[in-house]
């Protein structure tokens, strides 16, 4: 096999080239001289030229200055000399194009980087990063898809950018649904847990016979006292409930190509013993007040519809604890005992005022000190074309397995082979949630999602075995990038933009930012292999060629697998 590209090293002391911060540098001085003060330069991408600043509009306003005259000054008083022309355009932007020289010096620095232009945090933090957390002894559904998947995401770009990351699952283990479970086991005289296919079908009749059967109702509650007074035969139910329900997570989260593992789950009952000291410590420092029997917080600034306000029950009437006390243990461990500075709970949008008023409770407990952050990764909710919620046709919550079947049924019915039609279906699935802003809604839709072109993620992965192929098929090496083309200039400018993309979705937790610029970057290889001949060119182009294809191929390969998709080399 050819080799990919030229032989990868580490960055060295020469810079590998942000342009646009480079853009931004050499443009400050003359913005500075015209506002006589210092002004962010705001130089961005531009579909007008290499990059744009649009800083003297708004500058032009508080000078008093018609904006083209700000515009042109700036323009003359710019030092930009062998790195890009300048000029104004429209009301008053400055559009920069770049030389051909700086284009190609640091697409060959990128190409000799090991990490493509992304070096690792020049301060690592210890994130932890709460996702997928589905209840026990319930099969997974498509609605427990985002948080898996976006978590995942998260962890995966989090971890490269050189952060230590705690991946956390807090699955739901504890609590009323168990002595339920467990009192309806012991109806049927069963001594263990049912298989995994049966956990569905087997908690819906215990469900029922809890809502209709006040005898049951009462024994079942009985029974979480028992668990949480640590009766051993109701543990060992427990137990086994558990362990059967991990065993079959841990195989959905295989298949669905997520990493997580049996060493991150850390459920409800973790905390358990915790918890009594949580609440004597919010009581103790006057976060807590009795309301119907409950210890409940009041955090300042939440009110309900009535305008009274708002409770947060942490330990509840009963005695028993509910969401709001495991997730306070958990937070107060996560910052004391794994020294996690930053948190992110990737939950559905609908738990906004929840997580709110939990980080607020901790706060005024000192639990969140200066330095340290929680944050609420909010996500939308997967629509059918109706619009409505997804849902199988008599109204059940969709399995996540026969989501993936179908993906895969329909990815093979396309012509990829077994294994490829794993990844495409997957990955199909898994980009169509990624690709959007996670804060939205989206329609679940089988024929865009498996399209092969289009803003998809088998056009990626086509994009990506197609280099592969052409890789394969030559029989010379890579040599030193040197755009000519108009083609291999967009593309060797995209390329250049990855390592902006990726630290930006480290800061805004936004993964749909880099599936954005993937299928940019796909689509901007297609130009130029339509437009360039690679194997045919003369000997010095087709050696910069294949270069532009062997760091198109790593960078695709690299960001697909941030996204937590695959990047099969044949399709």
């Amino acid at each position: 096999m050819t080799p990919v590209g030229p032989a990868v090293r580490a960055p060295s002391m020469g810079l590998i080239m942000n342009l646009e911060a480079l853009l931004s540098a050499r443009l400050a001085p003359a913005l500075a001289e015209v506002a006589r003060a210092a002004v962010d330069p705001a130089v961005r991408r531009s579909r007008h030229a290499d990059f744009q600043s649009g800083a003297v509009l708004s500058l032009a306003g508080r000078l008093g200055r018609p904006p083209r005259d700000v515009a042109q000054e700036v323009a003359a008083r710019s030092d930009l000399d062998g790195l890009a022309r300048i000029e104004v355009s429209g009301p008053g932007f400055l559009n920069l194009t770049l030389a051909d020289e700086p284009i190609a010096a640091a697409v060959n620095d990128l190409a000799a980087d090991a990490r493509l232009g992304v070096p690792p945090a020049g301060r690592p933090e210890t994130l932890v990063v709460d996702y997928s957390s589905p209840n026990i002894a319930k099969e997974l559904t498509v609605g427990h898809l985002r948080s898996t998947v976006i978590g995942d995401s998260l962890a995966r770009t989090l971890a490269w950018l050189g952060h230590d990351v705690v991946r956390a699952n807090h699955v739901g283990d504890w609590g009323t649904a168990f002595g339920m479970l467990i009192e309806h086991l012991l109806d049927h005289g069963a001594s263990g847990a049912p298989r995994l296919g049966d956990l569905t079908g087997f908690y819906r009749a215990a469900r029922a016979r809890f809502d209709a059967d006040e005898e049951f109702r009462n024994r079942s509650r009985l029974r979480v006292v028992r668990l949480q007074a640590g009766d051993e035969e109701t543990l060992r139910l427990w137990r086994g409930y558990v362990a059967e329900s991990r065993r079959y997570l841990l195989a959905a989260y295989e298949r669905l190509g997520v990493t997580l593992t049996e060493a991150h789950f850390a459920g409800e009952s973790t905390y358990q013993d915790a918890l009594p000291d949580v609440v004597a410590e919010l009581a103790g420092k006057g976060l807590l007040t009795e309301s119907d029997g409950a210890l409940c917080a009041f955090p300042a600034g939440f009110t309900g519809r009535d305008g009274e306000p708002l409770p947060l029950i942490v330990r509840k009437s009963d005695g028993g604890f509910g969401y709001a006390a495991t997730d306070l243990a958990a937070l107060r461990h996560r910052v004391r005992e794994l020294g996690a500075t930053r948190l992110l709970y990737v939950v559905g949008a609908p738990q906004r005022t929840h997580f709110r008023m939990v980080y607020a409770v901790a706060a005024a407990a000192g639990w969140l000190p200066e330095g340290v952050t929680a944050e609420h990764v909010a996500f939308g909710s997967i629509l059918g074309a109706d619009g409505k919620m997804f849902r199988t046709r008599s109204g059940d919550s969709v399995k996540l397995a026969d989501v993936l079947d179908e993906a895969i049924a329909r990815a093979s019915a396309l012509g990829a082979g077994p294994e490829a039609a794993q990844a495409v279906g997957v990955g199909a699935v898994k980009y169509a949630d990624l690709a959007g802003d996670r804060r939205n809604d989206y329609v679940f839709d089988w024929d865009r999602m498996l399209a092969l072109t289009g803003d998809t993620g088998p056009y990626l992965q086509y994009a990506y075995a197609r280099i592969r192929s052409l890789l394969d098929r030559a029989t010379d090496a890579p040599g030193p990038v040197v755009p000519c083309h108009p083609a291999e200039r967009a593309l060797a400018l995209e390329l250049l933009a990855f390592a902006p993309v990726v630290h930006s979705v480290g800061e805004t937790l936004e993964p749909h930012r880099l599936a954005g610029y993937l299928h940019g970057l796909a689509s901007s290889f297609s130009g130029f292999y339509q437009n360039c001949p690679v194997l045919r060119a003369p000997d010095d182009v087709r050696a910069s060629r294949l270069a532009l294809c062997a760091l198109t191929g790593r960078t695709l390969r690299q960001g697909l697998d941030l996204l937590g998709i695959a990047a099969p080399a044949a399709l």
